[in-house]
């Protein structure tokens, strides 16, 4: 199976800010005890590329990521700390052709027509559609997958458990980002079962939606 037919098996990507390098080891425990066996680690923090060093040697199960990529310093140290893709906000040509040339997988973040024939001129065509919501929404992508009806979409920004479904119903819509089971106060609480929860409510809410 590669990346992007793993990234369609989850259904949702968890993305993570992590406070403190502490939390990494008992998040990553809690969503694989929740029957979601994947993260995107954002280098929001300092903790990001640590993280993912520790989870990657510790539960290799973990399909997992490295996301706010807006270098290609790094995406290489994400790389070699053990993320097995690369998620950047935006299109940044050098880091994606970085990238590309290191054989890594990289969802480049769009939100215009232009930004997605960059892509497509590199022979990139699964992209993250962010900010998804202030964007546009689904209406956006419906419009925007009428002429490039082979790009497939990962959205992120604005997505809940409130209008997942409308997405995930999309079939451009590869995965969605979501940030309300990883919640950064509930790392600093200490409450994983909460995390193991909500979860595992997120899978039970792609299963749903995808039946229909």
């Amino acid at each position: 199976m590669n990346i992007n037919e793993r990234v369609r098996q989850t259904g949702i990507i968890p993305v993570v800010a992590l406070p403190k390098l502490e939390h990494a080891l008992p998040l990553a425990e809690s969503l694989l005890e929740g029957g979601l066996p994947c993260a995107e680690i954002t280098f929001r923090t300092a903790a990001a590329a640590e993280a993912i060093a520790q989870i990657s040697k510790r539960f290799p199960e973990l399909f997992l990521g490295a996301g706010t990529v807006l270098t290609t310093e790094q995406a290489q140290r994400a790389l070699d700390c053990g993320a097995q893709f690369i998620v950047s906000p935006g299109t940044n040509p050098t880091t994606v052709d970085f990238c590309l040339a290191k054989g890594a997988t990289i969802f480049p973040g769009v939100c215009t027509p232009t930004e997605v024939e960059m892509n497509l001129a590199k022979g990139v065509d699964v992209l993250k559609f962010f900010p998804a919501e202030p964007a546009g929404g689904v209406n956006f992508l419906k419009a925007i997958c009428a002429p490039y009806g082979q790009v497939k979409f990962i959205p992120t920004g604005g997505i809940d458990t409130k209008n997942i479904g409308q997405y995930l119903a999309l079939p451009a819509v590869l995965a969605c980002g979501g940030s309300w089971m990883v919640k950064p106060d509930l790392f600093e609480a200490g409450d994983f079962a909460t995390v193991k929860r909500l979860a595992a409510e997120a899978v039970a809410l792609v299963s749903q939606y995808r039946a229909r």
